[in-house]
């Protein structure tokens, strides 16, 4: 039997598993994303929340009968649910550090594919009042800044940017996804964060991102893939397939990432 999962993220999911008895779910029809039935667990990154709730809704759309489930967080911790027999069906990661976890567990199911890539800004409140304008100016011991955890992708990039432009950046508060960083810029909690470009564009309407050029020796590579034990493993290979078509990566290249 496998290890017992925790997290209220597992626990929703697990609900939610149960309520779609994926015993139940037909078989897809192959990559094209067409007559694909029952219930889809996808686990993903937090960071392709607003572009995967997009696929999720066009994928469902031609699929009748499919119902896609997603349970987004920071990378890491997702992939610890998953080693640890989450019923999951496909995995999004925002690094192929967390990716390997999974890979390394033998829970993958064929060799995972980068789908895109994303770079990190600088968020700050819209109008940037504190002018921020390079990565440095976070070395200023007046301004509260907001990083991710090392151990989360955004929080390994960060840290990767802040080397190579060798600053010391004394963070407030280290946040277990990125969402949880903007979020503290979003509230005035902090002066700035460092998060991804995708995340600050979705934000526009709160924030500003300012980019500097350090990032680019820190672009995480994303890549998904089916889950070997997946609860209906027709539908994971599916929807695998749609988030490399060409409808599928304009929404993700709209919302920021960048093709591999």
């Amino acid at each position: 039997m496998r290890r017992m999962l925790s997290g209220v993220a597992l626990l929703a999911v697990l609900a939610s598993a149960a309520c779609g008895d994926s015993g139940d779910s037909a078989p897809a029809a192959g990559p094209s994303g067409s007559a694909a039935g029952g219930e889809l667990i996808v686990m993903a990154a937090a960071s392709l929340t607003e572009s995967f709730d997009k696929i999720k809704t066009d994928f469902e759309e031609q699929n009748p009968g499919l119902e896609v489930t997603i349970s987004y967080g920071g990378s890491s911790g997702l992939a610890q649910q998953i080693t640890s027999g989450a019923p999951a069906d496909v995995f999004a990661a925002a690094s192929p550090a967390t990716m390997k976890t999974v890979v390394d567990a033998g829970d993958a199911q064929g060799d995972p594919v980068v789908f895109v890539k994303n770079q990190l800004v600088i968020a700050t409140a819209k109008g940037n009042p504190e002018g921020v304008r390079t990565l440095a100016d976070l070395k200023n011991p007046e301004l509260k800044v907001a990083l991710c955890a090392e151990q989360v992708p955004c929080g390994s990039a960060a840290q990767k940017a802040i080397e190579a432009a060798g600053v010391d950046v004394e963070p407030v508060t280290l946040e277990q996804d990125v969402k949880a960083a903007l979020s503290k810029v979003k509230l005035g909690e902090v002066d700035a964060a460092l998060v991804y470009r995708t995340d600050a564009k979705a934000a526009s309407a709160d924030v500003d991102g300012v980019e500097f050029p350090e990032s680019a020796g820190a672009i995480n590579d994303y890549p998904i893939v089916a889950l070997k034990n997946a609860p209906n493993p027709s539908a994971a290979a599916s929807f695998v397939a749609f988030v490399r078509s060409e409808p599928a990566l304009k929404i993700l290249t709209d919302a920021g990432f960048q093709q591999p």
